[in-house]
């Protein structure tokens, strides 16, 4: 197993509002979390990296080594924080109304627990197919599942970064989980959608197949979504499950 990650602020934002990282529990379980901050001034950025450091803090102090307890845990971590995240928004006034999209993936053995809220993904990359196994929360999505939009209609939408979902709602947060078995080869991204919306599913494989450096490849990624025009900030994180490239 091996992972890289990078965050990059893109070429048209002043600050960086994503946040990534990685902790392993007293269980030696790798959990990669990354976020993708929203809200004023410095909000985004305080909200990502607090979502990130207090569940992944919390995450090292476990023993955890089944998924089920795992995606429990997950779900209880995420609400909670949801809350504090809103909490500390409206007692800050330069805060208000900050708030982030969460992404966690815990690495079991031959499965990995997933859970999410947002609009960053987990693509994992199997036998050369690249498969989305997060479902964005998000209006645009909403529309394409209802019929109301096509797919590319989606990707230029003038609302297409509104969220349904995120860390920091006042009500409580539904997270999605899910348990998957992985293989040795396979390949799993965690991103925001600062790579997402500049370059393609194909470019992506394209990119990890053939970029025999796991660090290098996520540097690739980076830079061809800074390429066209690095609208957002960017943040890859990429996990290698042992064996050989797919």
């Amino acid at each position: 197993m091996e992972i890289r990650f990078q965050t990059d602020v893109g070429k048209r934002r002043n600050t960086n509002q994503d946040f990534a990282a990685t902790y392993v529990n007293k269980a030696n379980v790798t959990l990669a979390l990354l976020a993708d901050g929203m809200g004023g001034h410095r909000a985004g950025d305080v909200a990502s990296r607090q979502a990130v450091s207090e569940i992944g803090t919390a995450w090292e102090q476990t023993e955890l080594t089944d998924s089920e307890k795992t995606a429990q845990w997950l779900i209880q971590k995420i609400q909670a924080e949801s809350q504090v995240i809103f909490q500390k928004g409206q007692e800050q006034e330069e805060l208000s109304g900050m708030g982030t999209t969460i992404i966690a993936v815990a690495l079991l053995g031959d499965q990995f627990t997933i859970a999410n809220v947002g609009d960053s993904r987990a693509y994992l990359l199997r036998n050369q197919v690249l498969t989305q196994i997060t479902e964005d929360h998000s209006l645009v999505n909403e529309l394409v599942k209802s019929g109301q939009i096509t797919a590319e209609m989606a990707l230029n939408h003038p609302r297409k970064n509104v969220l349904t979902r995120s860390i920091g709602m006042p009500s409580e947060v539904e997270v999605d989980v899910a348990i998957h078995f992985i293989a040795d080869g396979d390949y799993l991204l965690l991103c925001s959608d600062g790579l997402t919306n500049m370059v393609s599913d194909e470019e992506i494989t394209a990119t990890i197949q053939e970029t025999p450096v796991l660090e290098e490849a996520v540097q690739s990624l980076i830079d061809q979504a800074n390429e066209r025009g690095g609208v957002d900030n960017i943040t890859v994180l990429l996990i290698k499950v042992g064996g050989e490239r797919p």
